[in-house]
């Protein structure tokens, strides 16, 4: 069984539409894929009837951006009740203050003579939840100024780069809780693939774990081999599910197919255990997984 847990549709800065996304999971061999946009569900409906017209299961989830100890820190949140007071505050939080940084750091690229208008980003964007670096950063590859993405965050956009602006971010701890509360299961993504490993070694995920973390997201293109052998053995030590994944972005993002990690089965069945015990916790109506 092949098991993808963490992928982007056009919701948020995938470039497939839900049910692409889903549908090319059926083409890559998935038996599994979870959809997990950015700090949103509105992929959600679509990618369900396009699992139930294809016959794989599905996943309902969404990448969650907070902050830990002053660091970003992406937080996977599976089968929450999308419609729990708290979470919906704080997604909309999160993404208003994505939408508005976007004139901010178009003002920056002004300054280093590059003049893009909100208007081109919308339109290369469609209709995600939020519109952000990502899109800005497909404008300055339709312009040519940039090969990709990646070039466009390592030059313009990332953290210490001229264009970068900070955004909101939700507090980890208290966000792992909310996930709980709406009857959801968390588990940190790429933790080693963009900052520090000391910032979530083995005592901080102690204490996360001791916060109701479910799992950590082991097997990532942004994780070394060493760094993967590593992160096996804290998560087994404490007890913490061992998921992996693709992170696809379909056009998006390179070298991050469908499929190209997968989690165990084992390993999936036993966050989908976590995520029914905190379904029946919660008291809460929950999304379920989507089963053929």
């Amino acid at each position: 069984m092949r098991i993808d847990l963490h992928t982007h549709s056009r919701a948020s800065d995938g470039t497939d539409t839900p049910g692409d996304l889903v549908r090319a999971a059926v083409r890559s061999g998935l038996d599994v894929v979870a959809l997990t946009d950015h700090d949103t569900h509105d992929g959600w409906a679509e990618a369900a009837q396009a699992a139930a017209e294809t016959g794989i299961t599905l996943v309902r989830g969404m990448e969650i951006s907070t902050r830990h100890n002053g660091k970003s820190v992406h937080l996977l949140g599976y089968l929450p009740d999308p419609d729990h007071p708290p979470l919906v505050a704080a997604l909309t939080g999160i993404l208003d203050g994505r939408n508005a940084r976007l004139p901010a750091i178009l003002a920056r690229l002004v300054e280093l003579g590059i003049e893009i208008e909100e208007a081109e980003v919308h339109a290369l964007a469609g209709d995600p939840a939020a519109t952000g670096r990502p899109h800005i950063a497909d404008v300055l590859v339709e312009r040519g100024i940039v090969v990709d993405r990646t070039q466009a965050f390592n030059e313009f956009l990332s953290p210490g780069r001229p264009a970068y602006v900070t955004r909101t971010a939700a507090d980890l701890r208290e966000m792992i809780g909310i996930v709980a509360d709406a009857g959801g299961v968390t588990v940190i993504a790429h933790p080693w693939g963009r900052t520090d490993p000391a910032g979530m070694g083995e005592p901080v995920l102690a204490d996360l774990r001791d916060a109701g973390l479910s799992g950590i997201e082991v097997d990532h293109q942004d994780h070394s081999p060493q760094a993967r052998a590593d992160l096996t053995a804290i998560a087994d030590n404490l007890g913490l599910v061992r998921t992996g994944s693709s992170d696809y972005h379909g056009l998006g993002k390179t070298n991050h197919d469908l499929g190209c990690n997968t989690t165990d089965p084992e390993q999936f069945e036993r966050l989908i255990g976590l995520a029914e015990g905190a379904a029946a916790a919660s008291g809460r109506v929950t999304p379920g997984v989507l089963r053929p």
